[in-house]
């Protein structure tokens, strides 16, 4: 097993589907891990409870990843519960919003999902970082939609995604030299609550009939990535946009 003891890790919206499946995955490898989330606190309790249940150490912390002073009050309480220092960030916060065309969309609706998506992780990775000692790593979601443009109604999304994928690449390039990895996931057709959501269940057995391994994918497929990425296993691996999708595109 990745062995992470000691490491404290952020996970921001870490209370269900993949974003759960990072903490739970990265507590098991021995990371104390601070989980992050907006407002369902009964998932943050069952997230943390199923944590310690495990033998692992964790807390849960109340904030909008949109909002710079819960950013900054979410990075503090980790320093504040475990020691100082901040190892592993997964800036797993984001989300689709609506699918909607551009004749439906407005600026009010493009600027939500923007922020949803990239502001989040942007401010995020900016208060980490200055507690980020040499070694650590930040993992970021992007998405499948940030390299083909989305399904219909997804361009806001998609567009969003893109960012994700560049900032990553820039923020290899600008804190490498200080020894932090920057790299993201690019998932497909995982099975959440996102595409329970947002996607007809016609479309996801289509893709299930005709990606190379015939399945879609398991949050914790995601997360196994997740916790290899931050651990010195990967250590000479930077800004890289790792496709998880069962072979549905090759990038």
């Amino acid at each position: 097993m990745t062995n992470l003891k000691g490491k404290v890790a952020i996970v921001t919206g870490g209370t269900r589907d993949i974003g759960r499946s990072c903490s739970i995955k990265l507590a098991e490898a021995g990371a104390h891990v601070v989980v992050n989330y907006h407002s369902n606190k009964d998932a943050g309790d069952e997230t943390v409870a199923t944590i310690e249940k495990n033998g692992g150490k964790a807390i849960l912390v109340k904030g909008d990843m949109t909002k710079k002073a819960d950013v900054d009050n979410l990075v503090a309480e980790a320093r504040k519960a475990f020691g100082g220092n901040i190892d592993i960030l997964v800036n797993n916060v984001g989300g689709l919003v609506a699918r909607k065309k551009l004749a439906e969309m407005d600026e009010e609706f493009l600027n939500k999902v923007m922020s949803l998506n990239m502001n989040s992780t942007f401010l995020a990775t900016q208060a980490a970082v200055p507690h980020m000692p040499s070694g650590s790593a930040i993992v970021n979601l992007a998405s499948l939609a940030g390299r083909d443009g989305g399904g219909g109604g997804a361009s806001a999304y998609s567009v969003s995604k893109g960012a994700v994928v560049t900032f990553t690449r820039s923020m290899a390039k600008e804190l490498g030299p200080q020894g932090i990895r920057v790299n993201a996931l690019c998932p497909g057709m995982i099975d959440t609550t996102f595409h329970d959501t947002f996607t007809p269940d016609a479309a996801r057995k289509n893709v299930e009939a005709s990606v190379p391994l015939r399945r879609q994918g398991h949050p914790d497929d995601c997360a196994d990535a997740v916790v290899y990425l931050a651990s010195d296993a990967s250590s000479y691996i930077t800004g890289a946009n790792i496709d998880i999708n069962g072979g549905m595109f090759f990038s």
